[in-house]
C-alpha cells in the first residue's frame, strides 16, 4: 500500500514508489507476525464473545509509560505523544500516533515494526470517532481499552470518552481494558526471550552499580550510571528506579528512609555517598516494552553483621520463591512457603511476596502484603487458591528488616522468575551475596 502521507503533510509529494526505510528494524527487538497473528487471532474471539464490534485504545503515558501497555500489547507501537488505536474484527488496525510534524516524511514506528501499515496524525478524537462513523460503527457496540492494572483501577481520561461519545451517539460503549489484562497473564515464549534479554542487560547494571559507588560520589552519578548500562546495552530508556541510600549507624533520634527505595525526583540528590552507607534500588530493566524487575542491596564497607543476617534470611526466601513458583503451585501455598524463614527469624518486611510483570508492573496477580493490609488489589484478598501456570512472569519483593536492631534499616532482594514445571527460571541472577565495597 502507498505510505500514509497524512494530507496536508508533507508539503511536496514523496519520490514515486518510494517507502519507508526498514533499516533501523533489524536493530531494534521485533515480535514475529506469528505472534501479532496469535495475539489478534485470540483477541478476536474474545471480541465476538463479549459482542463487542470494535475496540478503541486510548493510551496515554500514565504510571513509567504503562499506559501503553494494552496498545503495544496489540499494534507493537509504543509511544509517549498521542497514541491511539482502532483495532477491529474484519479489517486492517489503525493507529494513530503524533502531531503532524512528527509524521513528515512519514511516521516512523512504520521503519521499526511491520504489524500495523496504516498509522495516521493523531489529530484529535473527534477524527477517530468521524473514522469509525464512516466505517459503519455509529451504531456498534464499542470496547474502550485504556490502563489498568492491579494497582490502577481503568484510567481512561473522561473528556475525551466524552468526546468520542459525542461523536457516536447511536453507539454503545463498554469497558474492555479486562479482555487485554487477562490475555497479558501468561507470557508466549516471544515474550519471555525479550523479558530474558532485559534480565541479562539488568544484570549489568548490578554490576555498574558496584563499579561506580565509591565514598565521595555523589548518589546522582550513580544512579546516572545505572541509567547508562540499561540504555547503552538496548534497554528503552525508562527512568524506573526506586533508589535511596545513607547511613546505617546514625542517631536513633534521626529516621532515614532505608527500608526501601524511594521515587523520583524525591532521589537521586547531589549527597556523597561515605563509609557505613547502604544503597537500596529496585529497578525495572524495559526492553521491546516488557520491563524485568531487579531489586539488590550495596553496603560501602564492612557490613555489620546483623545486615549480613537480614541478607541471609532474604536468600533464604529468594531461593524458596524459585522452588514454589512453579506450575501446578497455589499462590496461597507459594506465599506460606517464601513468608516461613522471614516469620520464623521474627522478621518485619515492606513487601514480601512477589508482583506479576511484563508490558506492565504490577499486573496480575500481585500479592506483597498480608492480607488485610493496604488494598486488596496489593494484600493477595481471595487469590490464596490462585493457581500458576507455565509462562506467568513474577518479579519478587523480598524488603526484610528487624525492627529489635533499626526500624529504618533493611534489605532489598529480588530475582526475575518465570514459572515453569519444576521449578522457576531465573532471568537476571541476582547476587547471593550483599554488594559490598571496599
Amino acid at each position: 500500500m502507498p505510505v500514509p502521507t497524512n494530507p496536508p503533510y508533507p508539503a511536496v509529494a514523496l519520490p514515486p514508489h518510494a517507502k519507508p526505510t526498514t533499516v533501523p528494524m533489524q536493530f531494534m527487538p521485533t515480535f514475529s507476525l506469528a505472534e501479532r497473528d496469535s495475539r489478534w487471532d485470540t483477541l478476536r474471539k474474545k471480541m465476538i464473545v463479549a459482542k463487542i464490534d470494535c475496540l478503541v485504545f486510548l493510551g496515554n503515558d500514565i504510571y513509567y509509560d504503562m499506559g501503553t501497555a494494552n496498545l503495544r500489547y496489540v499494534f507493537h507501537v509504543g509511544g509517549k505523544i498521542a497514541p491511539y488505536g482502532a483495532f477491529f474484527l474484519d479489517r486492517e488496525p489503525i493507529l494513530w500516533n503524533s502531531v503532524p510534524h512528527m509524521n513528515r516524511p512519514y511516521n516512523f514506528n512504520l521503519s521499526i515494526q511491520d504489524w500495523v501499515s496504516d498509522i495516521r496524525i493523531f489529530d484529535g478524537i473527534p477524527v477517530i470517532a468521524g473514522e469509525l462513523h464512516d466505517q459503519g460503527y455509529d451504531r456498534a457496540r464499542i470496547g474502550l481499552v485504556g490502563f489498568s492494572s492491579t494497582l490502577a483501577p481503568l484510567t481512561l481520561l473522561q473528556g475525551e470518552v466524552n468526546t468520542l461519545k459525542a461523536g457516536l451517539p447511536m453507539a454503545e460503549f463498554v469497558d474492555a481494558s479486562w479482555i487485554l489484562e487477562d490475555m497479558r497473564i501468561i507470557k508466549s515464549e516471544e515474550e519471555i526471550s525479550m523479558l530474558r534479554k532485559a534480565g541479562v542487560i539488568a544484570r549489568k547494571t548490578i554490576d555498574a552499580l558496584l563499579e561506580v559507588a565509591k565514598p565521595g560520589v555523589p548518589e546522582a552519578e550513580v544512579f546516572a550510571e545505572m541509567i547508562r548500562t540499561q540504555v547503552a546495552n538496548g534497554a528503552e530508556p525508562n527512568v524506573f528506579n526506586l533508589f535511596n541510600s545513607g547511613p546505617v549507624e546514625h542517631p536513633e533520634t534521626e529516621l532515614w528512609h532505608l527500608l526501601h527505595g524511594v521515587e523520583q525526583p524525591q532521589i537521586p540528590s547531589m549527597r556523597p555517598l561515605a563509609w557505613g552507607d547502604i544503597i537500596l534500588t529496585e529497578y525495572h530493566t524495559k526492553y521491546a516494552g516488557y520491563s524485568c524487575h531487579t531489586e539488590y542491596t550495596v553496603h560501602l564497607g564492612k557490613p555489620p553483621q546483623r545486615l549480613l543476617d537480614l541478607y541471609e534470611v532474604s536468600l533464604e526466601c529468594l531461593d524458596i520463591s524459585r522452588e514454589v513458583l512453579r506450575e501446578g503451585v497455589t499462590l496461597g501455598e507459594v506465599l506460606d512457603a517464601v513468608r516461613a524463614p522471614a516469620d520464623r527469624a521474627k522478621l518485619d518486611w515492606v513487601e514480601l511476596g512477589f508482583h506479576a510483570m511484563g508490558l506492565a508492573s504490577p499486573e496480575t496477580p500481585t500479592v506483597v502484603y498480608r492480607d488485610g493490609y493496604g488494598s486488596d488489589a496489593l494484600n493477595g484478598h481471595n487469590l490464596r487458591n490462585f493457581v500458576l501456570k507455565d509462562g506467568m512472569c513474577f518479579g519478587n519483593n523480598i524488603d526484610l528488616h528487624d525492627p529489635s536492631w533499626k526500624v529504618d534499616v533493611g534489605t532489598m532482594l529480588s530475582d526475575f522468575m518465570v514459572v515453569r514445571k519444576d521449578s522457576a527460571e531465573l532471568l537476571v541472577e541476582t547476587p547471593r551475596e550483599l554488594g559490598v565495597v571496599t
